[in-house]
C-alpha cells in the first residue's frame, strides 16, 4: 500500500464517521505515526510503505505493517471524534509546538487574536498575570516574545497546571527554572503577588445550557470546568473584574478572550466597573474576540488591599 492510499483510506473512514476536515487529520496522523512532515508524504505519496521503511535507517525501524496498524487505531480513535490534539499530544500556536491533554482546553487559533493584542501593550519588565491559564499556551507566548517580562498563572485544577508546566519547562526553560514563569493552583487570582501591569485571561465563558450542542471534541473531551461560563456564560468576567482593582497598576490594561454576541455584555461589566479605553478586536474571520480596557489612575485606592 503507497501512502497516497493510506491516507486516503484514512480520510474516507473520518468522512464515514463526520469528522470535520477527514483529509486533513488523515494526512497530520500519519505523519504523526511516520514522525516525518508534509513535504515529505508530499514527495513519497506513490511509495509503498515497504519501500520507505526499508529505506530508513532508525535502529529501532517498526516494520511497515506495525506502523499501518498504529495508523489504523489512531483513525479509529479519531472516528470516535477524540480530538487530533490528544492523539498527537501537541498543539501549534503563535508558532510553538505546545503539549496537550484532557486536564486543559486546547490551544485554538482564535487564542491567537488574545496574545496579539496584549502584545501592543507589552513592554520590556513588565508583570502579567494570567487567569484560568489551562495549557499555559497565553502566558508562555507572551513571554517567549517579549523582553525580560515575567509572569504567573493561576488555574484551579492540577491536571491543567501540570501540562503549563510542562510546556513552560519546554518552551522557556530558563524563565521557569530561574522563577521568571510561575504557576498557582488555586481560584483565579489565587494568591498571585500583586500588583501587576496586564492581566489577562481566557476563561470559561459557554452558556451552560450551549454545551450539550456543542461538536462532540469540545464537549466530550476539553474540561467542561474550562468551557462552561454559568447560565449567562459571564460568571467569570463578573468575579474577575470585581477584583481587578486590587491587582492591577494604575494604568494597566486587563484583555479577556469572549464568545459570539458577548462584546456589549463584557464590555458593560468594564464600564460599570470604572474602567476606560474599552475596545472591542476580531479574529480573523471577523467575529468579536477580545475586550480590552484600562484601570484609570486614581481608580485604585485601596492600595492597603494589594497583595504585595
Amino acid at each position: 500500500m503507497t501512502v497516497e492510499q493510506l491516507i486516503q483510506q484514512g480520510e474516507k473512514a473520518l468522512m464515514d464517521a463526520g469528522v470535520p476536515d477527514a483529509k486533513i487529520d488523515a494526512r497530520l496522523l500519519l505523519e504523526y505515526v511516520l514522525n516525518k512532515d508534509r513535504a515529505y508524504l508530499l514527495t513519497n505519496a506513490k511509495e509503498d510503505l515497504k519501500d520507505l521503511i526499508r529505506g530508513a535507517c532508525a535502529e529501532d525501524q517498526e516494520d511497515a505493517e506495525a506502523l499501518r496498524m498504529r495508523y489504523g487505531d489512531l483513525i479509529e480513535k479519531r472516528s470516535k471524534r477524540i480530538p487530533l490534539q490528544h492523539l498527537t499530544g501537541t498543539q501549534d500556536f503563535m508558532g510553538l509546538t505546545f503539549r496537550t491533554g484532557p486536564g486543559a482546553l486546547i490551544p485554538r487559533q482564535d487564542t491567537e487574536t488574545l496574545v496579539e493584542e496584549a502584545m501592543k501593550h507589552l513592554h520590556d519588565g513588565m508583570r502579567i498575570l494570567d487567569l484560568c491559564t489551562g495549557s499555559g499556551c497565553i502566558l508562555i507566548s507572551l513571554l517567549k516574545y517579549s523582553n525580560d517580562c515575567s509572569g504567573i498563572g493561576t488555574d484551579l485544577y492540577p491536571e491543567a497546571l501540570l501540562i503549563a508546566k510542562k510546556n513552560a519547562a519546554e518552551l522557556l526553560p530558563e524563565a521557569y527554572e530561574g522563577g521568571r514563569l510561575s504557576f498557582l493552583e488555586g481560584d483565579l487570582f489565587a494568591d498571585a503577588k500583586g500588583p501587576f501591569d496586564l492581566v489577562i485571561s481566557n476563561p470559561p465563558y459557554i452558556e451552560s445550557g450551549v454545551i450539550p450542542s456543542l461538536q462532540p471534541e469540545v464537549r466530550d473531551h476539553d474540561p467542561e470546568t474550562a468551557l462552561d461560563g454559568g447560565e449567562d456564560g459571564l460568571i467569570f468576567y463578573r468575579r474577575i473584574v470585581k477584583d481587578l482593582d486590587r491587582h492591577l497598576i494604575p494604568g494597566g490594561y486587563v484583555l479577556f478572550e469572549i464568545g459570539s454576541g458577548q462584546a456589549e455584555a463584557v464590555s458593560g461589566i468594564l464600564k460599570e466597573a470604572g474602567f476606560s479605553g474599552i475596545e472591542v478586536s476580531r479574529d480573523l474571520a471577523g467575529n468579536d474576540r477580545v475586550v480590552k480596557a484600562y484601570l484609570p489612575v486614581g481608580k485604585s485606592e485601596r492600595k492597603e488591599d494589594l497583595n504585595v
